[in-house]
């Protein structure tokens, strides 16, 4: 009967402290998607400068098949430029997921973007999945590896 009790008590025991931990799993998904829901806003405002916060400084950035090196280095040599000659960018059909595991955050967009170029207002319009890897470091979560790619829609 004590080995029954003790075994009930532990099962009681962790069945509380999941209960305890879960509101905080659920702010920390919320913040997850909070961080990448502000550089969705940017790429969308066509101003990603102010997103450096956003990425963790030995962040890494995989774009359709190319090493892109840190945010910083994809922001300067990449983004930026790039976000210069659309007249618009958006995102539709927008959904996200995210996992919390402790300190890291496993998230996976998909959605549907359409870009007008300004120089002949030319539309791009694709599907694209996006993953990424996020840590929490003194109370902030930083994106420390973005992997997109995109596809044409059918």
């Amino acid at each position: 009967m004590k080995k029954f009790l003790a075994i009930f008590f532990a099962v009681c025991l962790l069945s509380l402290q999941q209960l305890n931990a879960q509101p905080t799993v659920e702010r920390d998904v919320q913040q997850v998607k909070l961080v990448l829901g502000n550089y969705k806003a940017a790429v969308e405002a066509l101003d990603a400068s102010k997103t450096q916060h956003l990425f963790a400084p030995d962040s890494r950035v995989f774009e359709s098949g190319g090493v892109e090196g840190t945010y910083a280095n994809y922001l300067d040599h990449h983004l930026a430029p790039e976000l210069k000659v659309f007249k618009s960018f958006n995102y539709s059909d927008y959904k996200v997921d995210v996992q919390v595991d402790g300190p890291y955050a496993f998230a996976t967009e998909t959605y549907t973007y359409t870009i007008v170029l300004a120089k002949d207002g030319s539309t791009i319009k694709k599907k694209g999945v996006a993953t990424s890897i996020l840590k929490k470091s003194n109370g902030t979560w930083q994106i420390m590896s973005l992997h997109s790619s995109s596809r044409n829609t059918k």
